[in-house]
């Protein structure tokens, strides 16, 4: 899949949200705080997206060893959601989770999820590989080592990932604050 990504700007029109491994054993291996963070801003990005009719993807590694998604986010997640098994640490090298993303049609990948240095940075890189747009929303992702976050980040903004944020990315899905749904997701920001 290869598109000519159409702004440096994420659009509500060529965007999908990709939730990656928010899964609760997981989870409880980061710190609170963080953890607390990343539910709020995952779980409103995909809250976003519902509202917006962006099509999101949650992905859960190995399900049956490290939990389902945790109950914090599965709340917040539109009823048309995908959630998609996986073993590979990239969602690209599994083959339902890259049809889903192309079957999307949607050139702009917005991630979120955990762990920035392993899922979700294999992730990224073999997105900007296949051709997309790669939009990493750096306080919807965490790693239990601040410092492995960190080196993430920088290794995905040196292969070409947008490196952004939750607000900027629902205010970019809005576009203008004549948007029919300005106060609803303005409500998702507070």
């Amino acid at each position: 899949m290869n598109h000519t990504p159409p702004s440096p700007l994420c659009s509500a029109g060529h965007s999908q949200l990709l939730v990656v491994d928010i899964q609760a054993k997981l989870a409880v291996a980061m710190d609170a705080d963080t953890r607390r963070e990343v539910y709020r801003r995952a779980g409103s990005l995909a809250q976003g997206a519902g509202v917006l009719g962006i099509p999101v993807t949650v992905t859960e590694q190995y399900p049956q060893g490290i939990g389902h998604t945790a109950g914090e986010i599965q709340g917040m997640l539109p009823e048309a959601v995908r959630v998609l098994e996986k073993t590979t640490f990239s969602c690209c090298r599994d083959e339902g989770i890259m049809g889903a993303v192309k079957r999307a049609e949607r050139p702009q990948v917005v991630v979120c999820g955990m762990e920035s240095h392993v899922c979700v940075l294999q992730t990224a890189l073999l997105l900007v590989e296949a051709g997309l747009q790669v939009f990493v929303v750096e306080d919807a992702v965490c790693s239990r080592d601040p410092r492995n976050k960190a080196n993430a980040l920088a290794r995905m903004a040196r292969a070409g990932v947008i490196i952004t944020n939750f607000e900027s990315v629902l205010f970019e899905w809005l576009a203008d604050s004549r948007h029919p749904k300005f106060k609803e997701i303005l409500n998702l920001i507070r």
